[in-house]
Parts: C-alpha cells; structure tokens; sequence
C-alpha cells in the first residue's frame, strides 16, 4: 500500500540506532504514525522538529502494519519561533495535546484546518487567543463541544457569565445570583461570546475552561490519568505573562 498526502509532525521518538518513529496529522489520515529509516541522525533533526509541515508518501504491504515514511521538509515552524519561549511552548502544548488526544488514523479535517491556522498564527502578537480557541475547537471534534451560547437555565443569550461543570453550558450572572451552586460554576471570558478584548486574564480564564473539560471530559474517554505536561507549562507562562 502507498499513499502521499501533507501533515504535521506531533510527535517523533528515536527507534533502534538510528530510525525513529514519527505521528504525521494530515487531513485525510487523521494522525498516523510509521517508521522514518534514518529519521534519528543528524541529518534529519532540523527537519523532524515538532510542528513541522511535512510531505509524506507512507509505504506499507498491509494497512494495519506501521509502515514507513519518506518525509520532505515544507515549513520548519519551530525555527519560526525558536526567539520567543511562549511561543515554542504553545507550538509544543499543541502538538502534545493533537498526539494526546487523536484517535490513530481517523480524519478530522475540521480541526486540522483550525490547527493551521493556530500554526501559522504563532509567530505573530495575538497566538494565544487562537490558541485558547483551538482548545475549544478540540474538544467540540472529540465529541466534548461546550454550549455557550445561550443560558441552560432561562435561554437567555445576553448576560452571559459562568459555565456548569458539570453539563458544559453556559448560565447568565442573573440566573446563578443566590443559588447555593454558584460558587462551582466557571467563568465565562466575555471574548468566548462576543465581547471583551481577549486580554492576557481572560485567555487564563478560557484556558482554566478547557483545561478542566479536557481534563475532566476527554482525558477519562481515552483513559488518560491526566492532560499532557507541555500544556501546564504553556498554561504557568501565559499565568505569569499577565501578573
């Protein structure tokens, strides 16, 4: 079996003396992993880094077998940011989480576009906004979308302010004022509905949003103990970016 397509490399690990074994997400192959013969020496270091856009032709003689890759270099992000240290820790929690949470070989062409688009988005002033989405649009893909929206409780799609932890859905200040479960639920950063400016508070706030749905939601479905170590590191230098 042969097929070509183009990706993003979310993970690599050394195989043997001198191969490695890499995890390619592409669009129409979901994340997908095979053998790089070579893949572990010096020459190919700078073309394996994380985030990386690869062209990839994967040979195997059955599907279900590992296979190998023969990988060209189309874009080196990790070069792109390797100046700004919060950077390279959104580029490494993001590619963390897509091996963290992929199913192998399923399609997600959804969220492969909002990955480039948070790839891309990394060199520039306003990534971790885009980030900070991307975490949402990754848990709608798995299956754990939040309802923000509108409140569970009245309907009402103004005075949005808080989240249940328990069913994802947004709830106004108005209708949580005086319930004895208030003080559980989330807040609501005003830019997840249309307003406020997705200052550097507020993207902490979306992030301690996602952080307990993927958390609490997705990490228990993929029996996962717990979110990767590349996310609380982004997630403690966005923290102390806006002290």
């Amino acid at each position: 079996m042969e097929w070509q397509d183009e990706g993003v490399l979310v993970a690599m690990r050394r195989h043997g003396e001198s191969a490695a074994i890499i995890e390619v997400f592409t669009a129409t192959r979901g994340r997908h992993a095979g053998l790089v013969p070579g893949g572990g020496g010096r020459r190919m270091a700078p073309v394996l880094q994380p985030g990386a856009q690869l062209a990839v032709t994967w040979r195997a003689r059955t599907e279900d077998h590992l296979g190998t890759y023969r990988v060209e270099p189309m874009q080196a992000r990790a070069a792109q940011v390797m100046h700004d240290a919060d950077a390279l820790a959104g580029l490494s929690a993001t590619t963390a989480l897509l091996s963290w949470a992929l199913p192998e070989r399923e399609a997600h062409p959804a969220l492969y576009a909002r990955t480039l688009e948070l790839l891309d988005a990394l060199p520039g002033p306003d990534w971790p906004l885009h980030y900070a989405l991307w975490e949402l649009a990754l848990l709608a893909d798995m299956g754990f979308g939040l309802d923000l929206e509108r409140c569970a409780l009245t309907g009402a799609t103004e005075g949005l302010a808080f989240v249940s932890p328990r069913s994802g859905r947004a709830v106004t200040a108005a209708a949580a004022a005086g319930q004895p479960w208030a003080a559980k639920l989330l807040p609501l950063p005003a830019f997840l509905h249309g307003d406020g400016d997705g200052s550097p508070g507020e993207i902490a706030r979306a992030l301690a949003l996602s952080g307990h749905f993927l958390e609490h939601w997705l990490a228990p479905a993929l029996e996962r103990r717990g979110l990767p170590e590349a996310r609380a590191r982004l997630v403690s230098r966005l923290g102390r970016a806006r002290v």
